[in-house]
Parts: structure tokens; C-alpha cells; sequence
């Protein structure tokens, strides 16, 4: 078995063997929503191609909410002080993948934006802590914003080694999974780079993307701007699907179209609009609308 794929099952919760954990088959999802199979063994890998990767040991503070400092008061879906239609927006976009998942094994999400400052970042943030504490599946978050990375940031724990160290490294590294809590695990980016693509687009990080699709529930990748930056666009296609995050009122509507279509029709899974005013709208919740698409089934 390979070593990124013990280390991730370990952070995952699931034991060597391949056995599926308990919470991944006995909780039922919120909602009544269906139940997500458990997962099937994994295939090793050649001894030869596999990247190395370690699990730092894990932190276990007694709430999540530690992981947050005061500036994130109300925005992170863990605080009970978030406004309550707030976290149903996040509650509803999980939903949402959750049911697309049940219909096409969707699994590995990108979220990507047009333009920077829109809060792609947070909305992942926010969308693993729901996948991981309403619905107790097994999340991977992955910090794949190697030119402006701040999930580390955000989540209080060291940003550096972390995945740009890993892909860049002339010989195969470790990379650290930081155990934010039972199922929520993260992968720092690591130090900033001004020229990610080659990285990004190695045979590195799409055996990364794939073991992880073989060990964790959900695989959640904060990617570079995409209308800006070529980067996520490559990303891409090592993902089941991408969500792309709009600010209202903010971006151009030329620089979103542009990011749309380097997504594509077939990788884009829907948009998250984001601050809203709900003063100049007849419906919704207020902090997120969310539209999407169910992916066809393979």
C-alpha cells in the first residue's frame, strides 16, 4: 500500500486494511438525504509512482471553533453566532453536492473564482466544515492557491511545508495533512510560488487528487482566480467539478463570462453569489445564492 494512501486512510479515520469507518456508513446525513456506500478497497499503486506523504499528528482541541480567530466571527459555519440564513446557504450548496454525488459520484470539487477578493476561499472553508460536521463525511482540504495562499491562515496552523514543497521538490517529499478535526483534514499550500503551473499540473498532484478521491468522502480544492490566472483552468481537469464563486456588484460581468467558459460547460457544477442585497430582492436567504447543475451520469 502506498504511503500517501496510508497516511491520508489515517487521516480520513478509516483503518489500513481498507475497511470502511463507522461513521462513513452508520450516520445518516442530515435532512434525510441517502447514505454514501461505503468506500470499496483501493488498488495500490506501483511502489515506483507513489508520492510520499505524511500525517502530522493531529491536533484535538476541544471545539472546532478554536481553530478561528475573532476576525472570522460569524462567517465560519461553526460559530452559533453565524446568522442562521447564512449557514443555510452553505447547508443548502452541500445538499446540493450531496445529491449530486448520490446520482454521479461526484467527489473532488474545485472552487475557483474570476477575480481575487471574492471569497472563493472562505466558501471553501465553510463548505468542508459542512460536509464534514452536518453530514460526518471524511473531507480533504486542499490549498492549491500556491501564489496567494491563506487557508493556513484562516485555520490557524502552519502554512509552510505544505503542497507546493511536495510538487516542487526535485525528489519525492512529505507533505503534511493537518487534523483540524475528526474528519476535517487540510493540506496547507505551503510557501508561495509566482509560477505554480508546472507544479500544479504534474503527475505529483494528479496522484495526489486520485488517492485522495480513493480515501476521503469529499476532496475540496481553493484554487487560484481563474479569470486571471491559467492555473485553476489547468486544475481542472483533475477535478470532478468546479464551483465558481461571484461577488455582487463587484466583478465585471466580462471577467466572470471569461472564467465561465474556461471552465467549460461540462466542469462548471453551478455559482455561489456572493454578498448579495437582499434589499434588492424579492427572495433568498441573504448571504449566498446558489444556482447549479446536476452532473450528467457517467
Amino acid at each position: 500500500m502506498g504511503r500517501v494512501d496510508e497516511a491520508m486512510r489515517r487521516a480520513a479515520g478509516a483503518p489500513i486494511n481498507g475497511t470502511a469507518p463507522a461513521a462513513l456508513v452508520d450516520v445518516a446525513p442530515p435532512l434525510e438525504l441517502p447514505q454514501e456506500a461505503p468506500f470499496e478497497d483501493v488498488v495500490e499503486p506501483a511502489a515506483a509512482s507513489a508520492p510520499v506523504v505524511v500525517q502530522a499528528p493531529p491536533e484535538k482541541p476541544t471545539s472546532v471553533f478554536e481553530h478561528f480567530g475573532a476576525s472570522l466571527a460569524q462567517k465560519i459555519v461553526v460559530d452559533e453566532n453565524m446568522l442562521p440564513a447564512s449557514r443555510e446557504q452553505y447547508r443548502r450548496l452541500a445538499a446540493t453536492l450531496h445529491h449530486a454525488h448520490a446520482s454521479s459520484g461526484l467527489r473532488v470539487v474545485m472552487i475557483a473564482s474570476a477575480a481575487p477578493g471574492e471569497g472563493k476561499t472562505l466558501t471553501a472553508a465553510n463548505l468542508a466544515l459542512t460536509l464534514s460536521e452536518s453530514y460526518q463525511r471524511s473531507v480533504l482540504l486542499i490549498d492549491a492557491d500556491l501564489r496567494r495562499p491563506s487557508l493556513h491562515s484562516i485555520f490557524k496552523i502552519p502554512g509552510v511545508p505544505g503542497l507546493c514543497e511536495g510538487l516542487m521538490s526535485a525528489e519525492e517529499r512529505k507533505l503534511p495533512l493537518h487534523q483540524v478535526s475528526p474528519r476535517l483534514t487540510l493540506l496547507p499550500a505551503g510557501r508561495p510560488s509566482s509560477d505554480p503551473m508546472a507544479a500544479l499540473t504534474s503527475p505529483r498532484m494528479r496522484r495526489l487528487v486520485d488517492e485522495a478521491r480513493e480515501t476521503f468522502s469529499w476532496v475540496i480544492i481553493d484554487t487560484p482566480p481563474i479569470g486571471m490566472l491559467p492555473d485553476a483552468n489547468l486544475l481542472a481537469t483533475m477535478v470532478d467539478g468546479t464551483i465558481l464563486v461571484v461577488k455582487a456588484g463587484f466583478t465585471p460581468f466580462e471577467l466572470v463570462k471569461k472564467a465561465a467558459d474556461a471552465i467549460g460547460p461540462e466542469g462548471m457544477l453551478g455559482v455561489v453569489l456572493n454578498r448579495a442585497d437582499l434589499k434588492a430582492r424579492k427572495y433568498g436567504y441573504g448571504y449566498y445564492d446558489y444556482s447549479t447543475k446536476t452532473p450528467a451520469k457517467s
